[in-house]
């Protein structure tokens, strides 16, 4: 086991810390064990609101580099997302690299477990893309810093497709006059653990349901079940479509795929979906299409997490997550009447609980 931690009072200006400061991360750790083929990236960005709770990614990075600009900006994600819902959580997040599909094994598991208890509390985890709610009995086998375990919260898919649901059904009200998705053209981009979950919700409405995904025999199953279309990942955007709803990887809102987007909706559950915050948040608001912020309305899945470290009953979370529909509007509301974009809105609101607990241990 090789730890090696930078942080943000560390002089080495080295390229992992210049991205750090860029985004104001306090902490990340780079670990690797090649005794279990382990190579993996844990980033706390903010406790200023608790100790950061952000779930594992295994992915199959193309390199280290993709690997620290996707941790980086899911964990800044994730003290944005806590923020905004009231939780008394910083951010934080891991990736590991990996195929969730070929590399797997407790021994992998338990080595992360390791780094985690390492740093003492700062960083809780849980589950994430490529990750279920078995992996983590591995790693709470090392640390006590983990979530999302079976037989107590247990995944957290349900409840984040369930808060996605709710913010859909807001800017439906604002966009539509009703938040009824019955007959509405949706477009689900990943179709795995909450992918799936979103898909049930939107069935039950008898919503027109398209969908998507890399993995054919997931692919398979979600349309039997269902009764939804498939189309190949390449043509997602280009489908006849009333709500786009990405549902798996961040990035998928670019310079390419908006000038396709016939939808007037953007609501999902993928962390990070605007390639460029700032220029494609505007662009989608001159286009007419409401975005519902996704650090907002795929919560859910925090919310649960903290339901299990705080001992709050399912019900209660659940009424948690309902609440997503009301701020989403909210947002979607002040957005429109202050001609902003819908994120800068949310941004707003996430930072402003930020400085109030700053401004109360400073006191």
């Amino acid at each position: 086991m090789e730890v090696k931690e930078v942080s943000n009072n560390n002089s080495q200006h080295s390229g992992v810390v210049s991205e750090m400061f860029a985004m104001g991360h306090e902490k990340v750790l780079i670990c690797q064990d090649p005794k279990v083929g382990l190579k993996a990236i844990i980033a706390v960005h903010s406790t200023v609101c608790g100790p950061s709770l952000g779930g594992t990614r295994m992915w199959k990075y193309k390199n280290e580099a993709e690997a620290l600009k996707d941790v980086l900006r899911l964990s800044r994600g994730m003290t944005y997302k806590n923020a905004i819902s009231n939780l008394n959580l910083g951010g934080g997040k891991a990736v590991i690299i990996g195929d969730s599909r070929k590399d797997k094994s407790p021994e992998l598991f338990r080595s992360f477990g390791r780094y985690v208890e390492s740093l003492s509390g700062a960083y809780i985890t849980a589950e994430d893309v490529g990750i279920s709610p078995e992996d983590m009995i591995h790693v709470s086998k090392e640390t006590k810093h983990v979530s999302g375990m079976p037989g107590k919260s247990g995944d957290p898919s349900p409840v984040t497709a369930f808060g996605v649901y709710m913010g859909m059904k807001a800017a439906a009200k604002i966009q539509y006059g009703s938040d009824s998705l019955s007959g509405k053209k949706i477009a689900v981009q990943g179709v795995g653990h909450v992918g799936e979950y979103l898909v049930g919700y939107l069935a039950k409405e008898s919503a027109d349901i398209v969908i998507t995904d890399i993995h054919d025999d997931i692919l398979k199953n979600v349309a039997g079940k269902y009764g939804c279309s498939i189309v190949s990942p390449e043509d997602i955007y280009s489908v006849d479509m009333d709500i786009y709803a990405p549902c798996a990887l961040g990035a998928t809102v670019n310079d390419d795929t908006i000038s396709k987007l016939s939808c007037n909706i953007i609501a999902g559950a993928a962390n990070n979906q605007l390639a460029d915050e700032n220029k494609h948040g505007h662009l989608l608001m001159e286009k007419g299409i409401i975005y519902a912020p996704d650090f907002l309305i795929n919560a859910g899945g925090v919310m649960n997490c903290y339901a299990e470290v705080m001992n709050i009953s399912n019900e209660d979370v659940m009424k948690m997550a309902e609440n997503i529909y009301s701020t989403t509007y909210d947002i979607i509301k002040t957005s429109q009447l202050e001609s902003i974009p819908t994120f800068l809105v949310a941004n707003k609101m996430a930072e402003e609980r930020i400085k109030r607990e700053l401004a109360l241990k400073s006191s």
